[in-house]
């Protein structure tokens, strides 16, 4: 099973891991800011669950680790924003917009530039 998966795109692994970091962190921060008793530690737990699945799956990409980082961070960026969007209902300001262009420029740059 193992060989099957790594046959998969790359970006297919970094997307699903990008997601499972970037919702990890909103649960810990919704039961951190929103939430209490039990309730509090149960989304905890289920956002430990979800980083440990980021960490995973991400080991689980067939390339090396240092080939994974400048896409790893342009595709983290945006779908933080998204996840930002969907769990808090925060657009991203311009300054965001103009930063994460160069974040994804430069995620660009590391992964595909071969000297």
């Amino acid at each position: 099973m193992l060989k099957a998966i790594q046959h998969l795109n790359p970006l297919v692994f970094l997307v699903i891991a990008t997601t499972l970091e970037v919702s990890g962190d909103a649960v810990v921060r919704i039961a951190i800011y929103q939430h209490e008793g039990v309730l509090r530690a149960a989304l905890m737990i289920a956002g430990a669950g979800l980083l440990f699945g980021y960490g995973s799956i991400l080991n689980l990409a067939p390339l090396e680790f240092g080939q994974l980082v400048g896409l790893y961070v342009a595709t983290l960026f945006v779908i933080w924003q998204v996840i930002n969007f969907v769990a808090f209902r925060t657009l991203p300001t311009i300054p965001i917009l103009a930063g994460g262009a160069m974040i994804i420029g430069g995620g660009m740059i590391v992964t595909f530039w071969k000297p």
